[in-house]
């Protein structure tokens, strides 16, 4: 299915009964990274899962910016008339889910975020080497997102009125001093490591991250 607003087409797929849940992919990716968590949280939530701008069948951009994708979901969540769904973001997701709890609290029940940063310095330096290197010779758009944003204050988060988890691998390519500052600045954050997890290995075509899910919205 298609959502439409402004000049750009939304591609999702929704799924299962109940309150709804809204999965955000990240960086390169799209919705199909969750099919095997979706067979088990269809049974417990509407669950939407969605391909951001620029990824998967949605529209082509020119530019990515945290900021339109956030827009995006705002727009999805009042199209599709949710009220207060609970929004699980990976990386880049995360990152989105975050800004909407800045943003629009009035919308989300809760947030769970994982793999995410505040801003670029949150990655560890080696990939984010590896990262500069690899748009220095492509010049893409998403990693040249991944190099100048996100930039959001302790000031953004501490507004934060919604429940957030953040959680992360004990091997993720985001520091663990950055996730666990991230929840400290949020009223009632929590941080969880999740021992000898990478960046997305329990998130990727996993299962794990569907009991996650459930553990933490019960």
């Amino acid at each position: 299915m298609y959502f439409e607003h402004s000049d750009i087409k939304l591609y999702y797929e929704k799924t299962g009964t109940g309150a709804p849940l809204i999965l955000l992919h990240g960086n390169g990716e799209d919705h199909e990274i969750f099919l095997e968590a979706i067979e088990i949280l269809k049974e417990h939530f509407t669950v939407f899962a969605l391909d951001s701008r620029g990824h998967g069948k949605s529209s082509a951009v020119s530019e990515l910016h945290y900021s339109d994708m956030a827009e995006d979901v705002y727009h999805f969540i009042l199209e599709n008339q949710m009220e207060q769904p609970v929004i699980y973001g990976f990386s880049d997701g995360g990152i989105v889910a975050l800004l909407l709890c800045i943003r629009h609290p009035e919308l989300i029940q809760r947030a769970i975020v994982s793999g995410v940063n505040v801003h670029p310095h949150g990655i560890k330096g080696g990939w984010l080497a590896l990262f500069g290197m690899i748009y220095f010779f492509t010049k893409s758009p998403a990693y040249a997102l991944m190099l100048h944003e996100p930039d959001i204050s302790k000031q953004d988060l501490a507004s934060i009125t919604v429940p957030v988890d953040v959680i992360g691998g004990s091997r993720d390519m985001i520091s663990r001093r950055h996730m666990q500052a991230v929840a400290a600045a949020i009223p009632g954050g929590s941080f969880t490591e999740l021992k000898n997890e990478t960046h997305g290995s329990y998130v990727v075509h996993s299962e794990k991250i569907a009991h996650i899910i459930l553990k933490k919205t019960k």
